[in-house]
């Protein structure tokens, strides 16, 4: 945490809740400056001592340059501690049912939006020796059905900080991942009306076509137990402060043992994933 009363300070995308908010209330409460990066008037962070809100929508070109320079002139020179990669949208359902402005967003906000805010941050992150955390999810490593969208961004934002870690190097900022798994916050909610709609707006012979096997996932993801935004918010605050961070940190043990499941073959992983989530036991539909 910042010593001797110095107050280092940091960006976070995605602020308004759940991982969002625990990570700024921690790190807050540790001493540092937050610049909250949040798409609407958001009370609960204003609140809170050593927080700025800024005006932030991933997608926005005009937000990320008005908020770089808003940054820029209050930090007066000395730069940014670490850049949180936190904003995201979760889209799912099966790749033919997926509209095609979904499978846009996903990738706008997951993707071109962590790629954006790093590349408008990186001088100040060079002023203040700092680092970049991207936050991803285990569907990057194991690519779960139904889930493709998700997994898929986030598969591609890890591929991206990969390449950046080793670009960056030379200027000692790491870029570091923090892979959360099933986290307790209003993101799946968001995304479970979402998918919804996209089935309403779609051609109901395909639906019907898919129709038990969403029953079948959607029970089975019921059952799946999530742990409190609090658990991600740690582990990225301990990737803030490590001296010398590691390049992936994973939160919860779901996500752990997805690392594990990542390595499996890939026709036992299949098996295991249609078996977890009770897709054996549905007829086939197929025409």
């Amino acid at each position: 945490m910042p010593e001797h009363g110095e107050s280092r300070a940091v960006l976070v995308t995605g602020a308004a809740g759940g991982i969002g908010t625990a990570t700024i209330d921690t790190l807050a409460k540790r001493g540092y400056r937050v610049y909250a990066g949040v798409r609407a008037e958001s009370p609960h962070l204003e609140a809170m001592p050593g927080v700025q809100t800024l005006p932030l929508d991933v997608t926005s070109p005009e937000d990320i340059a008005a908020a770089a320079a808003e940054v820029t002139t209050r930090q007066h020179g000395h730069g940014l501690h670490a850049v949180i990669n936190n904003a995201g949208v979760i889209v799912h359902g099966p790749l033919e049912l997926v509209p095609p402005a979904e499978l846009h967003r996903q990738f706008d906000v997951n993707v071109h939006g962590p790629a954006e805010v790093t590349r408008a941050f990186l001088p100040m992150l060079r002023q203040g020796r700092g680092r970049v955390i991207n936050v991803s999810a285990p569907t990057a490593r194991v690519a779960v059905p139904y889930n493709g969208p998700i997994g898929a961004s986030k598969a591609a934002l890890e591929s991206l900080s990969d390449a950046a870690r080793v670009e960056l190097a030379p200027w000692g900022i790491p870029v570091v991942i923090v892979i959360p798994g099933s986290v307790d916050t209003a993101i799946f909610t968001k995304a479970d009306a979402a998918a919804r709609k996209a089935l309403v707006d779609a051609d109901p012979d395909r639906v019907a076509l898919y129709q038990s096997r969403l029953e079948a996932v959607a029970a089975a993801m019921a059952n799946l137990k999530s742990s409190p935004p609090q658990t991600v918010a740690d582990t990225i605050v301990r990737a803030v402060e490590a001296a010398r961070p590691k390049a992936r940190y994973v939160a919860n043990s779901d996500a752990r043992l997805m690392m594990l499941v990542s390595r499996l073959p890939r026709r036992l992983r299949d098996r295991m994933l249609t078996r977890t989530l009770g897709l054996h036991k549905v007829a086939s539909d197929a025409l």
